[in-house]
């Protein structure tokens, strides 16, 4: 029974360690060539929305040790609604210092406006890149080229998925600095929660799902100081969505539509 338990929580931090991400920090196409193939898209599909009205470029932020592949299906939900989108992988996969790739994001969002031209840019953020986006709004100057944020499970303080792999002698999250950092109490979260959690004039959206297998306890996902805080199965509450299923799920989409649109929070229940 004890090696089953042991074998269960293994699982889970592998889980943890492999879940999908986003594009690389270096796109194999310029930002230009790929919001101008997305725009063709969306105007071939003859898709006319208002959502996309402001403009802004969408950069879908991945999480831990993922792959690009893996966030096209919200991508390809944004393309269709009418906006530019590029898939943002962490460098490294993102097992390095969280603050290292919030330094790269502010690379890649500046490439990002001056390929479009546009001033600002709105985040769509899965697990933990939703913790690289905040550092770099909070700290490298981000505030000022974000209009919108939008977090899908990520653990904005911490997750006992992270702390538990010392429980199983596995060591400080088996040496991964980002493990480390996600952990409850670290000192990376202790700095990032310091003071006001949504500063500037963004829209700040955290969306989090009682099934969430990595992001424990759940509310951990959500943030303070003015942010609206959407859990899909208190709108939804027959709606199964786990960790990666939030990049997947059509309620959970029509969260992140309604947020970048500035519209009112109401969840499709019936999405598909």
């Amino acid at each position: 029974m004890l090696l089953r338990k042991i074998l269960t929580v293994t699982a889970a931090v592998a889980a943890l360690l492999v879940p999908a991400t986003a594009a690389q920090a270096t796109p194999t196409a310029s930002p230009a060539a790929t919001g101008s193939a997305a725009a063709t898209s969306a105007a071939t599909a003859g898709r006319t929305v208002a959502a996309a009205a402001s403009g802004n470029p969408v950069i879908v932020v991945g999480g831990l040790i993922g792959i690009s592949i893996a966030y096209e299906p919200i991508a390809a939900r944004l393309r269709a609604d009418g906006y530019r989108v590029w898939i943002y992988q962490l460098p490294g996969l993102g097992v390095g210092d969280i603050r290292d790739s919030a330094r790269a994001l502010s690379s890649y969002v500046d490439q990002v406006r001056a390929a479009t031209g546009a001033t600002k840019v709105d985040l769509v953020t899965h697990s933990e890149g939703g913790l690289v986006s905040r550092w770099y709004v909070k700290f490298l100057g981000g505030a000022d080229k974000v209009a919108h944020y939008v977090s899908l499970g990520t653990p904005q303080h911490g997750t006992y998925v992270a702390n538990i792999v010392n429980f199983v002698g596995l060591g400080s999250c088996a040496g991964v600095v980002a493990c480390q950092q996600m952990s409850i109490g670290s000192d990376f979260l202790a700095g990032l929660n310091d003071g006001d959690e949504t500063p500037g004039a963004l829209r700040w959206t955290a969306v989090r799902t009682w099934q969430d297998e990595l992001v424990r306890p759940v509310d951990n996902a959500m943030l303070a100081d003015g942010a609206t805080n959407v859990l899909v199965q208190a709108w939804c509450p027959l709606r199964v969505v786990g960790h990666l299923g939030l990049v997947l799920d059509g309620t959970t989409y029509t969260v992140v539509r309604q947020a970048l649109a500035d519209a009112t929070i109401r969840p499709d229940c019936f999405a598909l």
